[in-house]
Parts: C-alpha cells; structure tokens; sequence
C-alpha cells in the first residue's frame, strides 16, 4: 500500500489563534491560512514531514480527546520550560486523574490535551514533538491497520498497552497506540490525514485503505474531493487527494 501519512488535523473554533499558540510553542511557522485552513510547518531540520492543520468547527470540545501530542524534552530544566512557555502562550494545566507522574499534561487555548514529557532516551532524536499518542482498545490490532496503510513499522512495544511506529527515515515523532478503555462517543476533534503519491489514483487508493480494515464514515454536508473513513476502533481519517 502507498499511501502516507500528510497531516494531523486539528478542530479549532479559531484556527489562526490556535495555529499561532502551536506554532510559537514548537517554534515552528504558519505556512499558509485560507479560508478553510491553517497549516504550520515544521522546519525541514526537525524531521517531522507533516503538516500541523486547524480547520474551522461550529461544535465546542466536549469530551476528552482521543488523539494527543507528547512534547520531547532533552533535561528537566528544559521539561520546565517548556510547561512555562505553554501557560504564558495560554495553555492550561489539566488533571486526567494522573496523579503523581514525571510528565506534565496541559491543554492548548481550546482545551486540546497535550503532554510536555521528561527526557526519555526513546524521544532524543525526535526534536519537538515526540509521538502522537491515539487512544486503543486494542493496541496492537489498530497498530497493525495503522502500519499498513502509512508503511511505518511497528518499532516497539510495552506489553499490551503501547504499540510504537515510526517512518521508516527513523527520524521524527513515533505514532503510539495507548490502552484505554474508554469509549468513543463523538466525532474526534484530532485526526490523521493519508493520501497517495501524485501518480497513483485516488479511488484505488481508497479502495485499498477500505480492504485494510477501514469503513466509510458518513459525515453530513457537502461533497468533498477527499474521502472520510473510519479505522477499526471508529477513529475518523480522511484519504486526501494523490500528492
């Protein structure tokens, strides 16, 4: 399968505002605003080939997300740092019921979740961001549909409860999956994006992803070049365009 992964996408009631937080606290840049869309971009140095994507929503965020962003740090001081520049860009600190912990979760201006991690040896070559961390009944199984359909390698694995990816380059964030046993009741504010090379057809690739193990997934609204689907556990994605 040729599709690849090409952003993580981000529901906002104020995309550029969002953008804005994300992008200072990464220390990355908006990289286009239209309309429909606000897109930061990692510098080519960090080894994060995504596009970090905020898209206007009407619906407020209800319920815990299901999909998160772990920031690396390299020393405590750094850790420390990074949970100050975040509260003074106007996030938040959030208790998940997480109790005594080394990592630090917090929450962006609209109450997205996020975690600044101590320094792990795992994230020393990962530079700002980590992993992003989805939420699993079955790890392993949503691990495995997730690799084939991005072609990045399961590299590692903490029993039955975290499954790791990561891009075959080995450089940027790890994709992990986390045991969680809550249960899925909206639409996710957080999701992946996939897409085909510029060669390949959009329908075929589509097609491919769906045999993998993903369903379509009926949205509402108007017709789109891209396609939504579902993977195993309900966790909306979309297939976009050959590019």
């Amino acid at each position: 399968m040729n599709t690849r992964l090409v952003n993580l996408v981000i529901d906002a009631a104020r995309p550029r505002v969002l953008a804005d937080f994300w992008a200072a606290l990464l220390g990355w840049r908006v990289a286009l605003e239209e309309p429909g869309e606000v897109d930061v971009r990692a510098p080519a140095s960090d080894g994060w080939d995504l596009d970090l994507v905020f898209v206007p929503v009407p619906e407020p965020k209800k319920v815990k997300n299901r999909v998160h962003l772990d920031l690396a740090s390299t020393t405590a001081a750094h850790q420390a740092e990074l949970v100050a520049r975040a509260l003074e860009l106007g996030g938040s600190r959030v208790d998940l019921g997480q109790g005594d912990v080394p990592w630090v979760v917090l929450a962006d201006p609209e109450g997205n979740e996020f975690c600044v991690l101590e320094p792990r040896e795992r994230y020393a070559d990962t530079d700002a961001v980590a992993s992003i961390v989805v939420d699993a009944h079955a790890p392993e199984a949503l691990a495995g549909f997730w690799a084939r359909i991005t072609g990045w390698p399961v590299q590692g694995r903490d029993g039955d409860v975290l499954v790791s990816l990561r891009s075959p380059s080995g450089r940027g964030p790890w994709l992990e999956f986390l045991r969680n046993d809550d249960v899925k009741r909206v639409k996710n504010r957080v999701h992946l994006d996939v897409a085909p090379p510029a060669d390949a057809g959009h329908a075929a690739a589509v097609t491919e992803v769906v045999a993998a193990g993903a369903a379509p997934a009926d949205l509402g609204g108007p017709a789109l070049p891209w396609r939504v689907l579902t993977d195993p556990e309900g966790n909306e994605f979309c297939v976009l365009t050959p590019r």
